[in-house]
């Protein structure tokens, strides 16, 4: 696949500020792309600067294959986006609101507006006035609007803020449609792990505006840690057993009642045999894997080989 949205090396200082240090990122056509990061890592700097509402201080940006200028406008036809809160003309309905926005983006098509509403699921509000509209309904109508001009690549920042669960669920399904259906390119910046972990096909990870991590999401699943999870009310007994009497090295105390095995030669069942032979008592002992939300924050603490080390006694 091509590379729809390249930069080499983008930085932005503000002042004697950095908000975004040589980040090198790759959004291929036709996938979605996760873009991970705490709140001021610098996500959406690189998504503003990627639309032209903000100037790299220094790098360079290459937009369906073609570098961006200062003076590029053209690409911005090709896009559709959703940058922080999104607004609207108040007085008009939600159905004039995507009629205007779609004749000064030179897109004509008499059943775009209501296409990309009945997408959200906000036909029947179609002719209320937007400020009428709640925070939820607010943010379903700035995904459509991003939509209403079939664009060939998405810019989304934060697009399931304000929705509730069956939004958020909703929202999902129709990410998965764009890509797989329309073709479209999309570039979503959440700090709701779960669901990046649902829809994305690779993953960027920011930190301090620095991209610390590009990688499929196949690679995440098949990278993220196996483990067995054991709760005992006496933790510290359980981490002697473990490690003298049972010779195993790698697991993890997480919690004041909680250890996680990383690697073993036995079975779930025989480690719990052996550790009740051992007086250590179990409430439960269950096999789980390494979540995103748990890859990611290893990653941002430059921990990811912590997980495997021996920490008995922590």
């Amino acid at each position: 696949m091509t590379d729809i949205i390249q930069t080499r090396l983008l930085s932005k200082q503000y002042g004697s500020a950095t908000a975004v240090s040589n980040v090198s990122m790759n959004v291929k056509q036709g996938e979605i792309y996760g873009f991970l990061g705490p709140n001021g890592a610098g996500k959406s700097t690189i998504m503003k600067m990627l639309l032209g509402l903000v100037k790299p201080t220094g790098g360079q940006i290459e937009l369906f294959g073609e570098r961006l200028l200062v003076d590029s406008i053209d690409h911005l036809k090709r896009i559709g986006h959703l940058i922080e809160t999104p607004v609207f003309y108040e007085r008009l309905t939600a159905e004039q609101n995507l009629e205007l926005h779609g004749e000064y983006m030179g897109y004509y098509n008499p059943q775009a507006a209501r296409e990309a509403l009945e997408l959200v699921e906000l036909l029947g509000v179609e002719n209320k006035q937007v400020r009428q509209f709640s925070l939820g309904m607010r943010q379903r109508l700035g995904i459509a609007r991003a939509i209403s001009t079939r664009p060939e690549l998405l810019i989304l920042d934060e697009p399931i803020n304000g929705l509730d669960p069956e939004g958020i669920h909703a929202m999902r399904i129709l990410f998965r449609r764009l890509r797989d259906e329309w073709g479209i390119s999309l570039l979503i910046s959440s700090h709701l792990l779960s669901e990046i972990e649902q829809v994305a096909d690779t993953i960027g990870v920011i930190h301090h505006g620095r991209l610390i991590r590009e990688v499929s999401m196949d690679t995440v699943r098949a990278s993220t840690t196996e483990y067995v999870e054991i709760v005992t009310p006496n933790v510290n007994h359980a981490a002697f057993v473990l490690a003298d009497k049972l010779g195993i090295q790698q697991f993890k105390r997480t919690g004041e009642q909680s250890i996680r095995v990383y690697e073993t030669k036995m079975t779930q069942e025989a480690l719990s045999k052996a550790l009740i032979m051992n007086d250590v008592p179990i409430s439960s002992i269950n096999r789980r894997h390494q979540t995103l939300e748990e890859y990611f924050f290893n990653m941002i603490k430059g921990g990811e080989t912590d997980a495997a080390s021996h920490q008995a006694g922590a």
